[in-house]
């Protein structure tokens, strides 16, 4: 299960808000999925540039988690190592790309059911959910830290870093 802390929790708080204020939103797509779109509030990389970095390697968020190498510094291994960094697990990650992990879901505002991948309102709920029990395993002195990833990186462009 993923390493709780302060930033993990209000990213995906971030992406929520991102994705329910009508955010692009294809499942499909490496760069507006689930974890498409926490990396654009992680990394603040456009969903172009991760789409870019996404398709240097076959498969989904799931198969790139699973094959991840932290040595070969392949564009792809970057993002999955961003994802890392923030505390998911390559199971977390397959869990938030599929809105699959029974702990989430068993915590869900009126109680257990079965969510679909690809519908916004369902992803919205999941994160805020997965948000929730990250904050729930913090220390009680966590509690109170200003939400930085909410409060600063919600609204803010991505930075270009490709050439066109």
């Amino acid at each position: 299960m993923a390493k709780p802390s302060r930033e993990l929790a209000d990213a995906l708080r971030a992406t929520a808000l991102r994705i329910q204020s009508g955010a692009p939103y294809a499942w499909g797509n490496h760069g507006s999925c689930n974890c498409g779109h926490l990396l654009q509030v992680i990394t603040r990389l456009s969903e172009k540039e991760i789409l870019t970095y996404a398709h240097t390697a076959p498969g989904e968020w799931t198969e790139l988690a699973a094959e991840y190498c932290g040595i070969t510094q392949a564009p792809v291994s970057l993002l999955v190592k961003k994802l890392m960094e923030a505390g998911l697990t390559p199971t977390d990650i397959h869990h938030l790309e599929y809105l699959t992990d029974r702990t989430i879901l068993e915590k869900l505002p009126g109680g257990f059911r079965w969510l679909k991948r690809n519908q916004r309102e369902d992803v919205v709920v999941y994160m805020e959910t997965f948000a929730d029990w990250i904050e729930g395993q913090l220390p009680p002195e966590s509690a109170n830290t200003v939400q930085y990833w909410v409060d600063t990186m919600v609204n803010l462009q991505p930075e270009s870093t490709l050439q066109a």
